[in-house]
């Protein structure tokens, strides 16, 4: 495990949150299935580095009660009904935009369905998030969140917003704008009801790190 991933697990402990490593996608799913009890409800959160990991196709075979929002052909009625769900789920699984070394998970989110449950509600959250979303400085994930993950998740959810073009943030207020919440969280109530699970490599849409330094 690399030095600054140990760092960031132990102040994850000391705001109230449990960290995790994993070096590949098998170990990964062996450790959520320690987390959950066969029956349980579980929902989650629109995350690209669950569907990398294989985690959704699990959880759809799992022995569980499963939310899927990404069942083929849903209504925006259903997935409405999904959301408010969530909030009395068992376990909710998501992603993360980004975390910071001293331990603090940073979020951009269009309408509040992927964060409003990893604040409350759910008796866990199990956050998923490769190494190369970990950074220095809340600024820094803020930047790079906005830079980077933003305008290439707009892209995906094939919105006309300007980032899509550009390739960057201008901060617009295009009516298909999906930075619209951003969330910030430095610690829990509830000792490791988040927890949060490092896999080793890139996953979802991020930089790299190159000996030490972060590039794009």
């Amino acid at each position: 495990m690399d030095v600054i991933i140990e760092k960031a697990i132990n102040n994850l402990s000391k705001n109230n949150m449990a960290g995790f490593y994993v070096e590949s996608k098998e170990e990964l799913l062996s450790l959520i299935s320690m987390q959950l009890k066969i029956g349980e409800k579980i929902g989650c959160g629109d995350s690209v580095t669950l569907e990398q990991t294989g985690v959704f196709e699990y959880l759809r075979k799992g022995p569980y009660t499963f939310y899927d929002k990404h069942k083929p052909n849903l209504t925006s009625v259903e997935k409405r009904e999904i959301y408010l769900k969530n909030f009395s789920v068992d376990s909710f699984i998501t992603g993360t935009n980004a975390i910071t070394i001293d331990g603090k998970l940073f979020n951009i989110d269009g309408n509040g369905s992927r964060v409003a449950p990893m604040l409350y509600g759910p008796q866990q959250v199990i956050v998923v998030v490769g190494t190369n979303k970990l950074v220095d400085t809340v600024e820094n994930a803020v930047h790079r969140v906005r830079q980077i993950a933003a305008p290439m998740d707009a892209k995906r959810l094939n919105r006309n917003t300007p980032c899509v073009k550009l390739g960057k943030c201008i901060d617009c207020k295009h009516e298909q704008r999906i930075c619209n919440d951003f969330v910030l969280i430095t610690r829990q109530f509830l000792k490791d009801r988040i927890k949060v699970i490092f896999i080793e490599g890139n996953y979802g849409y991020w930089q790299i790190k190159i000996d030490s330094t972060w590039e794009d």
